[in-house]
């Protein structure tokens, strides 16, 4: 399996809108419109996230993305998410969905995120989190296979979503 990374453009919104329709990413994501105004903004760089489709094999095969912790630590985001405030300033989050649900269970989540892991190694963050919905179990199993390990300091207030480190 040969997994590369596209950043996203404009011509990419139609395939991630038709991806989000499923539901598989209907459970966790939140509606496809107000997810595609925030990759917009990320697009035009009004959003310091970085958003990629990851190919398998040079076909896309799904989203991840990266988003700077220290950024979201302002009162609009830890009003709606005030497990931020905990984590550390200079943290890496990463967000990452299949595309299609063909592909789900077999550890194509857990190779993209192995790769893109080195690559922000390589890139000089070393705290780099993720945050599933506790009830994804089949992502928090993904992301445990990937070195992630569930951070009890992190966690101690937190029950929308299970903060889990990257441990290498």
């Amino acid at each position: 399996m040969h997994i590369t990374f596209k950043p996203v453009t404009v011509d990419d919104l139609s395939r991630l809108e038709s991806w989000m329709a499923l539901p598989h990413w209907r459970q966790w994501w939140g509606e496809a419109e107000a997810e595609l105004g925030h990759i917009c903004d990320m697009i035009e760089g009004k959003d310091t996230t970085r958003p990629f489709l990851f190919l398998v094999d040079e076909k896309p095969a799904g989203y991840i993305q990266y988003w700077h912790v220290g950024h979201h630590q302002n009162p609009s985001w830890i009003s709606r998410y005030p497990w931020l405030a905990d984590l550390p300033r200079n943290a890496i989050g990463v967000d990452l969905s299949i595309g299609e649900a063909s592909n789900l269970s077999r550890g194509i989540g857990t190779a993209t995120l192995k790769k893109f892991v080195a690559i922000l190694l390589e890139l000089g963050h070393d705290t780099i989190i993720i945050d599933p919905d506790p009830e994804n179990a089949r992502a928090i199993r993904a992301y445990e296979k990937a070195g992630f390990r569930p951070v009890e300091a992190y966690n101690r207030q937190v029950t929308d979503c299970l903060i889990m480190a990257y441990l290498n």
